[in-house]
């Protein structure tokens, strides 16, 4: 029983019902039964959306191959959008173009691909590891420190991710 449950011990506890964990794949993106995410390889258009985002990345001066590059050029963004909510392009327009910087990154770096990933929380560029084990949304790691303000967080967190995950040599 959990620490929180709200179940009382003299309650009694139904059957497992049992879930087929593989169900017969078909072509959607839908994430499976368990949970799982799925995930599919890139198409013209989101391959034109990374070259799009790496071209953003460069005008800002961003070298995806230095960690410290992307995050200093990441904080000084973070600061001109709080001072002008339209610098840059915006919130979104920055977002977007640090999680490729970051995807990028991976990708050169690590064991990783770029491809759609599909989970519980929805579709979005993503990368994945030959075995498929673990995936990674660079858009959800930029979008939540985003929101929650947080600078100087992307050396550490990018270098841990390379590290998780090795590109063999």
């Amino acid at each position: 029983m959990g620490l929180f449950s709200r179940r009382k011990s003299s309650e009694s506890v139904a059957e497992p019902v049992e879930v087929d964990e593989a169900p017969e794949s078909d072509d959607s993106l839908e994430p499976t039964v368990s949970g799982r995410p799925e995930s599919r390889p890139l198409d013209d258009a989101e391959r034109a959306r990374i070259a799009s985002g790496l071209e953003h990345a460069a005008a800002l001066g961003v070298d995806v191959d230095d960690l410290e590059s992307i995050g200093s050029h990441f904080d000084e963004q973070f600061r001109a959008v709080q001072a002008d909510p339209a610098a840059g392009g915006g919130s979104d327009v920055i977002v977007d173009t640090f999680a490729i910087a970051i995807g990028e990154h991976l990708t050169r770096h690590s064991a990783r691909d770029w491809a759609v990933v599909t989970d519980v929380f929805g579709t979005d560029l993503g990368l994945v590891a030959a075995r498929a084990d673990t995936v990674v949304v660079p858009h959800n790691l930029v979008g939540a420190r985003w929101m929650r303000g947080e600078t100087g967080w992307i050396p550490g967190v990018v270098a841990h991710l390379v590290q998780l995950r090795p590109r063999a040599r």
